[in-house]
């Protein structure tokens, strides 16, 4: 993915671009700092650090004392990324315990693929200039810069599903083993981070099918599925020798869905619950709370699709109501004035320049149809489940592509102008 990279950038705009990146993100994994606090937004970092102390100290996959959401002491979990647990548990083991060591690899790691995988993207759909302005703004975005420096998995999945996007399109433009393979370990690396992922993966195979005009290649089709399931199988092993049932990779869906869509909310979702308000754990129910953590997620997940089969039109309302949580760019009241400051500057500023170069792309929708077709679908994942606004992360690096566009048919414009014979004209009377 990178070959001649390290050459090309040095000489190439978008060397300066990384740097940029790479410096800010430095410099957010260093504010920081060497300790794994509860700080808005990243909360999950805390559960993350401590299965990584769990890990190292031989006790596996399990928590010191009862933990979020209902799993007990000592008690096996497969709540959490085990990939992303195992990343942190091997950098504790190499440097000892000092999570900012942990910061700034990802923060390394973030500032110079983050802007080069949207570089390779915008070159991919339009041309070099589209990517270089999607990569500027990618290493200026304050969400990437802020959750670069966060021990979750939110940085490298949406790396794994920029890789992706990429590695796909390249499928579809010259099919061959090797991109298929690739294919397959970026698919792979994104579920083992957050397996949602996975529901989006029927919807790209059909795209790779209509792509190849129905002379469907079989062997780079099943290639990427053979990679991913590989990559899973070992956790699915895991899983059902500590749960005694099958589980393919985590136990957060049956929670997520289980909450997203109570009743509580009526038909208008606050995104989340009151402080004042019954918590999280509250609302599961009390006949349930005896069962282990896998047992418990299959049972909330029955639950929730009870909620819906019982008032499917509240569920419609409900998961429409999520629109306003999940495109949230506004500040808020509820919100301090990190997360205020970073939802205005980030998806707010750069909003318009999305929704523009949507527009312009579908002069040419062919090209960027699965760019289309990944924010359709993962937003709509999440307006049918959870919707908050970390959640759409992986969509704004996605819509950044399109920001890229506009932003260079802006600066088009612009130089036009500079440059038209009026303004020639202008310059020689002064």
């Amino acid at each position: 993915m990178v070959k001649g990279f390290a050459s090309s950038a040095v000489r190439h705009p978008l060397g300066i671009v990384i740097a940029l990146a790479m410096v800010l993100r430095l410099g957010a994994a260093l504010y920081l700092g060497d300790r794994v606090e509860v700080l808005p937004g990243i909360y999950d970092q805390v559960s993350y650090h401590t299965l990584a102390l769990r890990v190292l100290g031989g006790y596996g996959f399990t928590f010191p004392s009862d933990w979020w959401p209902m799993t007990r002491a000592g008690e096996p979990t497969a709540h959490c990324s085990f990939l992303y647990v195992l990343y942190l548990a091997g950098v504790y083991a190499l440097v000892g315990i000092h999570p900012l060591a942990a910061r700034l690899l990802q923060a390394l790691v973030a500032g110079i693929l983050a802007p080069y995988l949207a570089w390779r993207l915008g070159r991919r759909v339009a041309d070099a200039r589209v990517g270089l302005a999607a990569a500027a703004i990618t290493a200026v975005y304050i969400y990437f810069i802020y959750y670069s420096a966060a021990l979750m998995t939110e940085t490298f999945f949406i790396l794994a599903v920029l890789w992706t996007l990429d590695r796909a399109m390249a499928l579809a433009d010259r099919p061959a083993w090797g991109t298929a393979l690739q294919l397959g370990l970026a698919l792979g690396l994104a579920a083992l981070l957050r397996q949602l992922i996975l529901a989006f993966l029927p919807c790209l195979l059909l795209w790779l099918v209509w792509r190849w005009r129905g002379r469907v290649h079989w062997g780079q089709l099943l290639a990427p599925l053979t990679v991913v399931a590989l990559l899973i199988l070992p956790w699915t092993v895991r899983n059902y020798l500590v749960f005694h049932r099958f589980v393919l990779l985590n136990t957060n869906a049956g929670f997520a869905f289980f909450w997203a869509n109570h009743p509580i909310y009526g038909s208008d979702f606050p995104g989340l619950l009151p402080p004042d308000g019954p918590s999280y754990q509250d609302l599961i129910p009390m006949e349930l709370r005896h069962l282990d953590e896998a047992a418990m997620e299959r049972a909330l997940m029955q639950r929730a699709l009870g909620f819906i089969w019982e008032d499917p039109g509240r569920y419609l309302l409900l998961s429409l109501s999520k629109v306003r949580e999940y495109f949230k760019f506004w500040p808020s009241p509820a919100s301090g004035v990190v997360s205020n400051l970073s939802r205005v500057l980030s998806f707010g500023l750069f909003l318009p320049f999305m929704l523009a170069g949507l527009v312009r792309a579908a002069r040419d929708w062919q090209r960027w149809s699965l760019l289309y077709l990944f924010g359709v679908v993962y937003t709509l994942i999440h307006l049918l489940s959870w919707a908050l606004v970390r959640y759409r992360l992986p969509v704004d690096a996605v819509l950044i592509v399109f920001a890229g566009l506009a932003l260079q048919a802006l600066v088009d414009v612009c130089r036009r102008g500079a440059f038209s014979p009026q303004s020639a004209q202008r310059s020689q009377r002064i």
